[in-house]
């Protein structure tokens, strides 16, 4: 799936960011986190750990939802939705728009996520397994659905002429909401766009996850021989996203544009990655955003630290991009651990500053790559690059695939035009 090859339409830039993370929280924050290859990683907190041998994470601990959430009571959101909201409205911010600017306009909001409000569903669960039902509390249980991701937006801007939309696609949905919104704005359904993903650390994807075996013990190191798996993280990431006419008339500062994406559900297996689809949906990615992929500067990986993750993903885009022309492939999931439905839209952010900036993320905890990977993970220092064209992955469980490309906007035409990859 992805926007039909060829077909007409408005071209799609991101003019405003918006990310919580445990490196950073806001554009800054997040830029400084990425190149210095700031280590995100703790001792949980979240909820109680006691019984587990290892449990460290990537919590975001300094985040104080009050100072951007105004409209509506903080405690009345969950966690979830608390990072979403003020995503939201930080890259509202970054946009240099007022929420009445975009109340103005037909609007979207897409919001992509793993796990919903599920750290409210463990207290609930809790509550009624030890004293019964009757214990819920009802100003909890009103923050489980998990539309008030999107809603939570919608009412904190004071939206009117909008549609909201959660995605629950795993560990792909950012990619999908920035997808989703990518089409309503090429083809004219709305004027505004804000997309991305949210979840907040909890102990059903943790114990879910420790149980598969695939919990690391102290660090995450994609690609690395010694690689364990992965650590849980939290956080959002939100891109605004105009078209491009609008944004050249108002004047804004472009991040990126949006050049394209590709979807792919294999359905083989619930855990397991199948190396052909991704490959195919990276191929998919390629075409409906016009590039080939020697132009592809860098990939940003899903490279969640696994063992059957990294090796699969690595010998797709071998298959795709060819075994002696493999671009750099980093994982940002180095330095902020899993954030589930979160993952893909900051690393979508990540990619945005990395055009914007000139530089190329590190894979931070290495020290020897898997010759089964064999890729250049950029390892522990972050490197200078005048990019072009970047892709950024997006694997998910039962085989939901999302791949976007962004592409850096000159005023000379798509990126698309110009060949070769970037030698810095």
């Amino acid at each position: 799936m992805g926007p039909r090859p060829g077909a007409a339409g408005r071209r799609v830039v991101i003019t405003g960011l918006g990310v919580v993370t445990s490196i950073g929280i806001g554009v800054e924050a997040f830029t400084s986190g990425l190149r210095g290859g700031r280590n995100g990683v703790k001792p949980i907190t979240a909820f109680d750990t006691t019984g587990f041998a290892h449990a460290n994470g990537c919590e975001v601990t300094d985040f104080a939802p009050e100072r951007w959430i105004t409209r509506q009571r903080p405690e009345e959101l969950g966690r979830a939705s608390q990072f979403s909201v003020a995503a939201a409205r930080m890259a509202v911010q970054d946009a240099g728009l007022e929420p009445r600017d975009v109340r103005a306009r037909r609007a979207l909001v897409s919001v992509g996520t793993t796990d919903g409000e599920s750290r409210d569903l463990d207290q609930l669960v809790a509550a009624g397994m030890t004293k019964g039902p009757q214990e819920y509390d009802p100003s909890v249980a009103r923050r489980v659905p998990a539309g008030r991701l999107s809603a939570g937006i919608v009412r904190e801007l004071g939206l009117e002429d909008v549609e909201a939309v959660t995605l629950p696609t795993a560990c792909a949905a950012g990619n999908y909401a920035v997808g989703y919104g990518y089409d309503a704005l090429r083809s004219g359904d709305v004027d505004i766009a804000l997309c991305g993903g949210a979840d907040a650390a909890c102990r059903k994807t943790f114990t879910g996850f420790y149980r598969l075996g695939t919990v690391a013990p102290e660090v995450c190191r994609p690609f690395d021989k010694d690689r364990e798996g992965i650590l849980t993280g939290e956080g959002a990431g939100i891109l605004l996203m105009e078209s491009l006419d609008s944004a050249l008339a108002r004047g804004a500062r472009i991040y990126a544009e949006v050049l394209g994406y590709g979807l792919a559900c294999d359905a083989l297996h619930p855990v397991a990655p199948d190396r052909d689809s991704i490959a195919r949906t990276m191929e998919i990615a390629h075409r409906n955003a016009g590039v080939t992929p020697d132009q592809v500067d860098f990939v940003s990986a899903h490279g969640t630290g696994t063992k059957a993750n990294d090796i699969t993903e690595a010998g797709a885009i071998r298959q795709v991009f060819g075994a002696d022309a493999m671009p750099r492939t980093v994982s940002i999931k180095s330095m902020i651990g899993h954030s589930m439905g979160a993952a893909s839209a900051v690393a979508a952010a990540a990619c945005a500053l990395a055009i914007t900036e000139g530089f190329i993320p590190p894979t931070i905890n290495h020290r020897e790559t898997d010759p089964e990977c064999a890729v250049d993970c950029v390892p522990n220092a972050a490197v200078e690059a005048e990019l072009s064209v970047v892709q950024n992955n997006a694997l998910a469980f039962g085989g939901n695939n999302a791949v976007l490309i962004l592409g850096a906007y000159r005023g000379e035409g798509r990126p698309a035009e110009r060949v070769g990859r970037s030698a810095t």
